[in-house]
This record gives structure tokens, sequence and C-alpha cells, in this order.
């Protein structure tokens, strides 16, 4: 399954970004998706994971309360939409495609990924 991560930038702490994906296929609506970044010299982190239907959703705790997931089957998209951003939200992210109908954050789950796309934060 090919995945298109979209949408990263330069925002200011405080502000708001949104993040899309999108599958090739349709494969992926079968599946959990999720989100994960890598900030320089550290490792590749979860950050948030939709069920198949989008019934459930999964948050790491550094960004609950602040990032929202969704998806859109119709599109076989999904979303991350970051409010209140701070700097250590800097970082590559990268959207995963679950070989689970519910997925969380063991990176070992998700079968396919996508380039990543940089999202910088300033102070």
């Amino acid at each position: 399954v090919q995945l298109q991560a979209s949408g990263g930038g330069l925002v200011q702490a405080g502000g708001s970004h949104r993040l899309s994906c999108a599958a090739a296929r349709r494969t992926s609506n079968n599946n959990a998706v999720g989100w994960f970044r890598q900030a320089p010299g550290k490792e590749r982190e979860f950050v948030a994971a939709i069920s198949y239907n989008g019934a459930r959703t999964h948050y790491s705790e550094s960004v609950k309360g602040r990032f929202t997931i969704s998806r859109d089957n119709a599109k076989s998209a999904w979303y991350l939409q970051m409010d209140n951003l701070t700097p250590e939200d800097t970082a590559v992210y990268y959207c995963a495609v679950s070989r689970f109908s519910y997925s969380g954050s063991d990176r070992s789950s998700y079968a396919y990924w996508g380039q990543g796309t940089q999202v910088t934060v300033s102070s």
C-alpha cells in the first residue's frame, strides 16, 4: 500500500496545523491507521492511532488533548489535527497502516509507512 503524507511546514508555537495521509488503495479501510514522529537524534515514537471504522482512538500522553486523529474511508485518507503546538512537537511525521482493525502504539503492528513530512514549530 503506497501512502502519501502531506501538510508539513513551519508553524509558530501555540498555533495549529493539519497533516493528511492518503492511501493509494482502499485496503487501508479495513485497518487501523496511525501517526508516528521522529525528532532529530531520537527514535520514532507513536503519536496517535484510529481504528478501521473511526470508533476508537489512542494517543500518546505527550499529545493527548492537543492532537486529534480522524479518517475518511470514502477517500482512503486520515488526518492529524495538531493544536497548541510547542517546539517539542518538531519532528518528521509518518503515517502508517496497521495489520489489524484496532491498533495502538506498537510499531511492529504497522505494515506500511509513508515517506514522512516535516513539521517545525518555532518558539
